[in-house]
């Protein structure tokens, strides 16, 4: 139902894209195909990322393979070719000062086919979260992985990896899970046009739309929809200038509701009031769905824990007091040797019907603080239903990676015991001693003993606020639990 999305445009060919190995070599091959016009709309962005890796053969050309002397290369070589690169203003303080960033961004300032803007239009205390790149205004890649530092990583996330660590050499970081889309058609098109009114509330400057119906799809990129119609909705939040849009939340919503047998979500955070409480009220129900999450083991930084998984562990005990028949599971990725992957994938797949790929994590700023945008195809879309087998797949090729086990082991599995929940447990690595015999698994998630302070905190949402009012709104007024709590004492 309209409101549910912002708009709802044919894909040519569209795919999904898992781990930043894949993206960041085919977001290369992408742009190097570019004639007129490529815009980058991201939360971060890193000059200095290497986007193919010689040595494994992904360098196909003599194009560099870093993303600063790419987008100069490309210039210098193409004098019709502009690049609009928008990121948002408080992460860039400090990335200017990485390595030889500084000296790119210079070197960027004074050609005048290279446009770079720090993007302030935002509350106090948002952020601008959309991962966007549209090229020729005929080709789009939208969802969750940003153009920086630690994203890169390989679908084996091993223990071990020597690319696996911060430009120029630095310091390794941990496995890292991430998932994006490509689209090419009328919804790229309409990405683009998403893109320059970013543009345009950022700077005052108006940008015009390119026809453009050349085919930039890189060769070595499946294609796992063909004719498809995708929903793209956004957050963005209510400003002087500027409504308030809530397409992401309604969509959420709308979504979970619908669910019959499964809802598989993948999510930095599990810190969302209002879907916990949809999640909530299908595990009511005798005969709802199964709800899987994957989360990282814990939030980055020194804040994020305080805020997110607090938030997390309150809103798992709730759930779990409501999921009266056992339909609920939230567990965590770790690799052969048992250390935590970190999930920054942002992925919701309902039965074989939903397809969600984005920006939005499940917590209260994705819903109405932040700028995010997501896309989604439905089945139930009349030009849809024969997505259905591709949709499977995509979540069976999920799965098949956190349990290390074949596509075909989770279909067979899937197949014969009808729960998402009993695959996962009949496939999943339980800690056998024999070393050889480690492999990738899913971790059961444990709620933590919280301190008075961190349940503070998460109750009163002090650091992830469900708007920009809520950032100055009485602490009487807000509460993580106060209608999970509420229906708990009404409904039994």
């Amino acid at each position: 139902m309209k409101g549910n999305y912002w708009r709802a445009a044919k894909a040519a060919k569209a795919c999904v894209i898992v781990d930043a190995e894949d993206y960041f070599r085919f977001a290369r091959q992408a742009m190097i195909r570019a004639r007129k016009r490529i815009m980058l709309v991201g939360w971060d962005f890193d000059a200095r990322i290497e986007l193919a890796h010689r040595e494994d053969g992904q360098s196909d050309g003599p194009e560099p393979t870093t993303i600063g002397d790419l987008i100069y290369w490309l210039v210098e070589t193409n004098p019709e070719l502009e690049v609009y690169l928008l990121r948002w203003d408080l992460g860039a303080i400090g990335s200017l000062f990485r390595g030889k960033t500084i000296f790119t961004v210079a070197k960027w300032a004074i050609h005048p086919r290279i446009h770079v803007k720090l993007d302030a239009h935002h509350p106090t205390g948002g952020s601008h979260h959309q991962k966007i790149v549209v090229i020729d205004d005929c080709f789009a890649f939208c969802g969750g992985i940003d153009m920086t530092g630690d994203r890169w990583d390989t679908r084996a996330h091993r223990d071990e990896e020597p690319e696996r660590h911060r430009p120029g050499k630095g310091p390794a970081y941990m496995p890292w899970h991430d998932a994006t889309t490509a689209l090419q058609g009328p919804a790229a098109a309409a990405l683009g046009e998403h893109s320059r009114d970013r543009w345009k509330r950022a700077t005052g400057q108006t940008i015009a739309g390119i026809r453009s119906k050349h085919d930039v799809w890189p060769e070595a990129l499946p294609v796992q929809f063909e004719d498809v119609e995708v929903l793209i909705a956004r957050t963005a939040p209510k400003m002087p200038d500027q409504r308030e849009v809530t397409e992401i939340e309604q969509l959420y919503i709308e979504q979970i509701g619908r669910a019959k047998r499964w809802i598989y979500a993948e999510s930095q955070y599990f810190a969302s009031r209002r879907i916990a409480e949809a999640m909530a009220r299908r595990l009511d129900e005798p005969d709802g769905p199964e709800i899987v999450i994957v989360n990282p083991e814990a939030a980055q930084g020194w804040l994020e824990p305080l805020a997110m998984d607090t938030a997390r562990a309150r809103l798992v005990a709730a759930l779990r007091r409501r999921d009266k028949h056992g339909r609920f599971r939230l567990y965590h990725p770790v690799t052969r040797d048992q250390e935590p992957i970190y999930v920054h994938a942002k992925v919701m797949i309902v039965d074989d019907m939903i397809l969600r790929v984005g920006s939005s994590n499940m917590n209260a700023r994705s819903l109405r603080l932040d700028t995010e945008c997501d896309v989604a195809v439905d089945c139930s879309r009349p030009s849809n239903s024969g997505c259905s087998a591709a949709i499977a797949e995509v979540r069976n090729d999920l799965l098949a990676e956190h349990l290390d086990a074949s596509i075909a082991q989770v279909e067979k599995k899937l197949a014969a015991s009808g729960s998402l929940i009993e695959t996962i447990e009949a496939l999943r690595f339980k800690g056998r001693k024999n070393a050889k015999s480690r492999r990738r698994t899913l971790v059961p998630y444990e709620i933590p003993d919280l301190t008075g302070v961190e349940a503070w905190l998460a109750d009163n949402q002090i650091l992830d606020p469900e708007g920009p009012d809520d950032m100055f709104e009485a602490l009487s007024n807000r509460g993580l639990l106060r209608r999970l709590s509420g229906w708990r004492r009404s409904r039994g």
